[in-house]
Order: C-alpha cells, then structure tokens, then sequence
C-alpha cells in the first residue's frame, strides 16, 4: 500500500474560509529568561556558571537575540551581565546581547561600560511607562517623559548603543500620545520600538490593531526600516495568542521565556513560540534540545514544570487511553514516522526529540499491552495480555514500569 501525501491527511481550516492569516518568511526571537524571567517573585536567581550555559542552551535553538540583564540593578547583576557578554566574544556566538534600562543615564552607563570591556556590541532597551494609568500613578506629564526619553536615547546612541525604545503598557496608551513618544525616539536614533503589553491586559484583536497602527506610524514619518517588537504577558491567558496576532500585523521580533517565568504569573513560553512558528513554517530551528533547555531553567530557578504543560511536560507525548493508543500503534505498524508522530498529536514530539509513549492504565486496551510488551521484547500472549488489564483495571493510575514487569515475573500460563 503507497504512503498517501502527508498533505492528503489532514485539512488545514486556517487556510481556507474568511479569515487568512498573512504570515511573513522569518521572525527573530528575543529570550528574556535571563532579565524579566529571573523578576518572577518565585524565582531563584542562579549563578553566572549557570547563565552561560543557559546561553549556549539558546544559541543551540537558534534564538537571535538575548536580554542578559539589567546592570543598573546591582553590582551581582553587572557582574553577570559583563560575564556573559565576555562569554559571546570569546566563543564567537552567534546569539546576540541586550540589557534593559530604564531611560535614565544611570542605567545606561553600566551597559556603555560592558560593551566598552568586552568588545561586544548590546542593544541598549530603555523603557519607560507611556499609558496614562501609569502617569497618572507617578504623577507624569507628558513632557516628563519625552524630555526623560530623548536624553536617555540621545546618550546612549551617543556611547555606541543600538537602542530598543520600550513604552510600557504601551497596549493601554493613546494613539495620540504614542505618536508623539514614538516619532521622538526614532527622530532620537532608536532602531527598534518595542510595544508591551505589561499587564496582561490586551487581546489578539487589539495586539493587531496596535502592531499595524505602529508599522503605518513608522511608514508616515519615513522610518519604515525601524524594527518592531512585541513583549507580552500571560495574566489573561491570551500570551501565545496576541504574540501570534503580533507577529501576523508585521512584528518582526517577539519576546519569550523558557516556561514563560517573569513578572507575576510570566511572559509568553519560548518553547512554545518556537515550536508554533515551525509549525507554521515562519522559522525551521533545530529544537531537539529544546526539553534540555527548559529542564535546566526549570531546576536552577526551582521553578517546576507542570506534568500538561504544553510540549515539554511529562504528559505531552504520552497516552494510556485503548482509542487513542491504537490508533498510534496502527500508524506505527504502517511504517510511516509523520503518521505516528501526528495522529493523536498537534506537535511532532520527534521534533523535540521525544517520541510517542504509550502506557497502561485503567482506561487502556489490549493494543496497549501488546505494544508495551513487544516494545520491551516480553513475548505476547493473550494470558499474559488479559492478567495484566485486569490488574490496570483495578487501578486508579497509571501503571508503573515495576508494577508491570512484576506482574510479567509472576506470570504463570
């Protein structure tokens, strides 16, 4: 029997129907793990050995560019960041660096002072509050923070630094006001505006209202090359959602984190950006090592991973239920990789490096037993087969791996 065309197996609803999706040939990836993941009042902040090899950990995934820290903060957080820019020259890496300030000549000095130590250029992202909520908290006019931006990007630019401008809460601001703080900054020599939805607070439709407003802003004043990036937080929920509505408006970098730590409960997931944009063809990283990374961040934050969490949780790619099994084992029996991979499966788990795990429960069947058991070359017999689904019957979990084979040892015919 031929192997049909993979595209013959399944119907893709979001090409078809009124709604298109308009995606671009490429989007850079921005990882903040190191900078607003370890702000996460959860966290344990890990030591610089440790960085480095988180560093390398996204230099592996294909990651363009990393926030290695603010330095203004602290001596500790200078250190780390002058160790992990000596860390990209040294090895030549590819990733490039960039460190959060805020627009105050006091947070930019540090970053001068490392690019000036290491040889290594860093984008300088100054950020500064811009919606009116937050003026009004801290008491702002709007010539405050006009006059704060345009000292702030004028010295830095004036050090060597490429300069992100970062208005906070900018999903929360007025167009008019954001014309005004947006037009200056470029007129100022910022090379990337970057548009933040720090709250939580926005949905995809107005992420896209605002990404698109922005590029046309750009257009209008003639700076059309001026990079775009979208930073997102996940407190509704929507993260993975307006990251992808950012990046369909003409985003051309968005941020993540490695499970998507930060600020309360986090930033949009890294893993889970990748795997999307591969997914739809926007990117084609080598991800195999992406569990690795998660893992590491995971245990030196001691921040754990849920067991569902998408793509990198114990329970991603397993399954102890009869349908869902057979229907794997099938594929599998087929000789056809993708099949198997993708059947019960919206995330190819060959692509991470994990494969399809199929287990022994109390919702299982036969082909659960014989393919476990064939997989680890005990002989199948319909004895051996049904003393091992009664004993799955009776329990409320899934079987472990002792409790199976002690079962095999204890088998009689």
């Amino acid at each position: 029997m031929s192997i049909p065309e993979e595209k013959s197996l399944v119907y893709d609803w979001a090409k078809q129907g009124p709604r298109h999706a308009r995606w671009p040939g490429h989007v850079m990836l921005d990882d903040e793990t190191l900078r607003d993941g370890l702000q996460s009042p959860s966290v344990t902040d890990p030591p610089v050995e440790t960085k480095l090899k988180i560093l390398h950990l996204m230099e592996s995934l294909g990651i363009e560019t990393a926030d290695v820290g603010l330095p203004g903060a602290g001596e500790r957080q200078r250190e780390a960041v002058l160790q992990l820019c000596k860390e990209i020259g040294q090895h030549r890496m590819h990733i490039q660096a960039n460190c959060a300030a805020r627009t105050m000549l006091v947070d930019i000095r540090p970053i001068a002072e490392v690019t000036q130590l290491t040889g290594v250029p860093i984008e300088a992202c100054l950020f500064i509050g811009s919606s009116p909520i937050r003026q009004y908290a801290e008491e702002w006019e709007l010539d405050d923070i006009l006059r704060h931006s345009r000292e702030a990007i004028t010295f830095a630019v004036r050090e060597g630094l490429d300069v992100m401008y970062v208005t906070e809460d900018t999903v929360r601001s007025s167009p008019d006001q954001l014309r005004i703080l947006l037009k200056a900054a470029v007129e100022a020599g910022a090379k990337r505006v970057c548009l933040c939805d720090t709250c939580g607070a926005a949905t995809p439709d107005g992420v896209y209202n605002l990404v698109t407003w922005v590029g046309a802003l750009l257009a209008e004043i003639s700076s059309p090359n001026v990079g775009i990036d979208w930073h997102g937080h996940r407190d509704r929920g929507l993260d993975l959602a307006n990251t992808m509505a950012a990046i369909e408006a003409g985003a051309s970098r968005v941020h993540g984190t490695a499970l998507g730590i930060g600020e309360r409960v986090g930033n949009t997931p890294i893993e889970q950006i990748l795997v999307n944009l591969k997914l739809l063809g926007i990117r084609n990283d080598d991800l195999t090592r992406l569990p690795e990374y998660v893992q590491v961040v995971s245990q030196v934050t001691r921040v754990p991973i849920p067991v569902n969490t998408p793509i990198v949780g114990h329970d991603a790619f397993r399954t102890a239920t009869g349908v869902h099994a057979a229907a794997v084992i099938k594929a599998q029996r087929k000789g056809h990789t993708w099949l198997a991979d993708r059947i019960y499966s919206g995330v190819p788990a060959g692509w991470i490096g994990r494969s399809q795990k199929i287990e022994i429960g109390p919702m299982s069947g036969n082909s659960n037993v014989q393919h476990y058991l064939s997989s680890h070359g005990v002989p199948v017999t319909p004895e051996l087969t049904k003393r091992i689904i009664d004993e799955a019957k009776k329990s409320p979990r899934v079987l472990t791996d002792s409790e199976i084979f002690e079962i095999v040892r204890g088998f009689s015919p």
